[in-house]
């Protein structure tokens, strides 16, 4: 059966490198025409149907829709998720990484190393749980004229990381490092995911587009 990819609501897609691609998917579409896209096996309808008719449900299909026009196939996408909650495909060499929020998601993939990706819609509710995920000294480099964007950009970055490594009782608080970095709608930064008997560093880079914000990471040292 030969799959048609729509591809009108592919909002952006960005090459980091020959084997490593992010992309946004606006949504727009109804669940059954996203369900139209796909290949659905039944304990994946199961899933579906597990869930709230709505945001939940558009967001669980997009990301399924966009990771098959990213990945450019009319297979079967064995997509499933491990005992982390990690996403994984069994039948695709890829590494990816998923995320959404409101009208848009997001995937992040690459054949070469693990990946993570968050986006969030910028509101100003973020402030009162700072002190959740931002340790003084992260908090003391916020831009006071773009507090609230400065706090996503670290929100996402963390996020990012958090998604890569994949593994559960991981703080953002006490885990994962921001080194200090200026506020700008587009940029990078050191990052480092500390636990109890290893260190890594991460360069991780962000984009403001139309009222979120995206933040990415690619594991360079990554070794098999």
């Amino acid at each position: 059966m030969k799959v048609f990819i729509n591809r009108m609501a592919l909002a952006y897609q960005k090459n980091i490198d020959p084997n490593t691609s992010f992309a946004l998917w606006k949504i727009e579409e109804r669940a059954e025409e996203l369900v139209a896209q796909l290949q659905l096996r039944e304990h994946e309808r199961g899933y579906l149907d597990t869930l709230i008719n709505g945001k939940r449900n558009l967001h669980w299909l997009s990301t399924r829709a966009l990771l098959r026009s990213m990945l450019n196939t009319s297979s079967y996408i064995d997509c499933q998720i491990d005992e982390h909650g990690k996403p994984y495909l069994v039948n695709f060499p890829h590494f990816i990484s998923l995320s959404h929020s409101f009208d848009y998601a997001a995937v992040m993939i690459s054949k070469t190393r693990p990946v993570g990706i968050d986006i969030e819609l910028i509101k100003n509710k973020i402030e009162r749980i700072a002190h959740k995920f931002m340790n003084e000294d992260e908090l003391s480099f916020m831009d006071s004229g773009h507090r609230t964007e400065h706090l996503y950009i670290s929100w996402c970055a963390k996020e990012a990381i958090y998604k890569l490594q994949g593994k559960k009782n991981v703080s953002f608080l006490d885990n994962i490092r921001l080194n200090a970095f200026d506020y700008k709608p587009q940029g990078s930064f050191k990052a480092s995911l500390e636990l109890e008997n290893s260190r890594k560093d991460f360069e991780v880079h962000f984009e403001k587009m139309e009222g979120y914000m995206i933040g990415y990471v690619a594991d360079d040292n990554y070794a098999k």
